[in-house]
């Protein structure tokens, strides 16, 4: 038994090194690529300021922030999932798949649509944005848990109720967009896509405060996660108070996911993707699952980000669309393997 657990530690040693490793490198590979090309030494230059003031304009003001946000949305839309994947004891639990981030994006266009004008233009707006987001969130969860209520949630139902739930309010998201601005509606249609092409250092500090708070919570109730998937009767006995417990765990999903969905849109399928592979490599144990998986969801934004804006140059993919090509072959693939 203490030889079994010091190999888990170590097998989780080995991938929580390889995984920041992996990180490392492809966020330097994406700060070098571009229509405008930096090689690789001058990149390392512009961190000690020995390059020139165009380099270090495009490295510092669009490049270091984009590939920070993409890890910060990366991290929080894999901790989401892996929430959602756990309480609901659903494999294909997705904020993306059952309608939490279209709530959120729907409540985002609404704000922009009634009070800013212009979209992501004003400062104070892209920091208000998380908490317009939020709401969203919470209402599409709450019309979730309320009408898939019979008797209890079962997977299947929460699966068809999120999805009626995410068309209704793309439905919704469209009608708005067609009375914006020409120019806004381009902008928002590009940004419900996923997308993080206009980051800027403002969207970092708007989006970092609820990564910070909400993502160290979660792993501190990891093992309420754990105690959750025995199964209500077993958590019960365990001393576990149910609803208060998944209401917390909850709310933190959805916060996460709405956070992440005011600054890079609509990505979905990362928050089913990454707790996956995560499970596969280092097991269910949550104390180690959702740290694995919030960096593999930080690779894999930021591997996807590099190639949308690099395979067809100068014209950029959205990264939600990437993200899609890669994770909706792997939803079809759990719908037939259950």
């Amino acid at each position: 038994m203490m030889s079994q657990t010091k190999w888990n530690t170590k097998r989780f040693i080995i991938t929580v090194i390889s995984l920041i490793a992996a990180i490392i490198l492809v966020f330097f590979l994406s700060l070098n690529l571009g229509i405008i090309k930096i090689p690789p030494l001058e990149v390392l230059q512009a961190f000690i300021g020995k390059t020139s003031p165009q380099s270090a304009n495009i490295l510092f003001n669009f490049r270091l922030p984009r590939m920070v946000i993409a890890i910060l949305i990366g991290m929080g839309m894999a901790i989401a999932g892996s929430i959602l994947q756990s309480v609901s004891r659903n494999a294909l639990a997705d904020p993306g798949i059952i309608g939490i981030n279209a709530g959120a994006g729907f409540a985002v266009i609404l704000y922009i649509f009634f009070f800013q004008g212009s979209f992501g233009t004003d400062t104070a707006s892209v920091y208000f944005m998380p908490f317009s987001a939020l709401l969203g969130a919470l209402l599409a969860a709450g019309l979730i848990y309320v009408i898939a209520w019979k008797d209890g949630v079962s997977p299947v139902r929460l699966v068809l109720v999120g999805i009626g739930i995410n068309s209704a309010f793309g439905a919704l998201i469209i009608i708005f967009q067609l009375m914006m601005d020409p120019r806004d509606f381009t902008q928002a249609t590009i940004w419900i896509t996923g997308s993080i092409w206009s980051a800027s250092w403002d969207y970092v500090f708007a989006v970092l405060p609820w990564i910070c708070l909400f993502v160290p919570l979660a792993l501190y109730k990891s093992h309420k996660l754990n105690l959750l998937q025995l199964g209500e009767n077993a958590a019960a006995g365990l001393g576990v108070s149910i609803e208060r417990e998944r209401g917390i765990l909850l709310f933190i999903s959805v916060a996460l996911a709405g956070a992440c969905v005011s600054v890079g849109g609509g990505i979905s399928f990362l928050g089913l993707i990454a707790p996956h592979l995560a499970r596969r490599i280092i097991g269910p144990r949550h104390q180690t699952l959702l740290p694995v998986a919030a960096l593999i969801g930080a690779f894999l934004l930021l591997t996807a980000d590099m190639i949308g804006k690099n395979l067809m140059a100068p014209t950029e993919i959205p990264v939600g669309l990437v993200v899609s090509c890669l994770g909706a072959p792997y939803f079809i693939y759990l719908l037939i393997k259950d």
